[in-house]
């Protein structure tokens, strides 16, 4: 216990030494144990007190909080979006090719400090996507995969805004608030119910736009590793190999999404709706981590988040 306790008061010492000052009295900074325990908290209630809960009760329909929950989403989304871009990107004073962090208290500098704070709150706002797949017992889709990805982004975002906020990495928090502007639109969209379907065409393209995210992602951080910037090398490599990740998980989906009917045209099976298919590419693991950065969830509530039998 001793050696436990030693050990929790080094970490905390090197947090102070080596942490951003301007961070480390704000909500939830000084430490990573409350971030720890909202994650591990997290997964508790989703993978065991949850389904406990639900084991019989009738699934929840929770449309209008769908709605209300995705419009959310996209303002709060939206707002990040103009901050960041207001903040750096937007200015001038970004450079795309090397940017290291601005340590000042510089208004403009604090603009984006806070703006990183708030990106990493917006991880816990996207617990809700799998808190209602278990009030609506879409167990299946509450995967070992999809929980640890959503788990594990609030303390992965958290040591970014501990030790490096604002700079190179923030880049990735401008592109992929912009698609989550996007993704949750079309999740508001498809929740409102099927007579919205024919409007809801461009799905394909919103996993096209994804993969063009982390792409852009994987580019602009892996090309510190070849130029000479002052900005951690752990971090770019953090960054990137996430990138790679979902890059390559989204790209199974959308083969397994857009391929797989042209197959089944030569060959007819037996017919299944929209829902079934989703379900089904779930299982075999297509969809297992949906979107995050991470951070991104997936498209698979784009689908499931309709009525039963829609």
């Amino acid at each position: 216990m001793a050696l436990i306790l030693q050990y929790i008061n080094d970490m905390h010492i090197f947090m102070d030494k080596y942490g951003d000052p301007r961070t480390n009295p704000w909500f939830l900074m000084s430490s990573p144990f409350p971030t720890l325990l909202i994650c591990l908290s997290y997964i508790y209630l989703v993978k065991v007190l949850g389904p406990r809960f639900m084991e019989n009760r009738k699934p929840y329909e929770l449309k209008n909080v769908l709605i209300v929950y995705n419009f959310s989403q996209v303002l709060f989304s939206a707002w990040l979006f103009y901050e960041i871009g207001a903040a750096g990107w937007f200015t001038g004073r970004y450079s795309f090719q090397c940017q290291p962090v601005d340590h000042s208290k510089n208004p403009q500098t604090m603009r984006m400090v806070h703006a990183c704070w708030w990106y990493y709150f917006s991880k816990f706002t996207e617990f809700f996507d799998t808190i209602f797949f278990v009030l609506r017992k879409k167990f299946d889709h509450v995967s070992t995969l999809h929980v640890i990805h959503h788990g594990v982004m609030p303390m992965s975002v958290w040591f970014g805004v501990k030790f490096t906020p604002g700079g190179h990495s923030t880049f990735f928090g401008l592109l992929n608030t912009f698609v989550h502007i996007v993704m949750y639109s079309y999740y508001m969209l498809a929740a409102m119910g099927p007579q919205l379907r024919p409007y809801l065409w461009w799905k394909k393209y919103l996993t096209t736009l994804q993969m063009v995210q982390f792409v852009g992602i994987m580019v602009h951080a892996f090309q510190l590793l070849f130029i000479d910037c002052d900005y951690p090398r752990a971090f770019v490599w953090w960054i990137g190999m996430h990138a790679v990740m979902f890059f390559f998980l989204f790209k199974d989906f959308y083969n397994q999404s857009y391929s797989k009917p042209k197959v089944r045209a030569r060959s007819p099976q037996p017919q299944t709706t929209e829902l079934d298919e989703d379900v089904k590419m779930y299982k075999n693991g297509a969809l297992k981590n949906g979107f995050s950065n991470g951070h991104t969830n997936g498209l698979v509530r784009a689908r499931t988040v309709l009525p039963a039998g829609n």
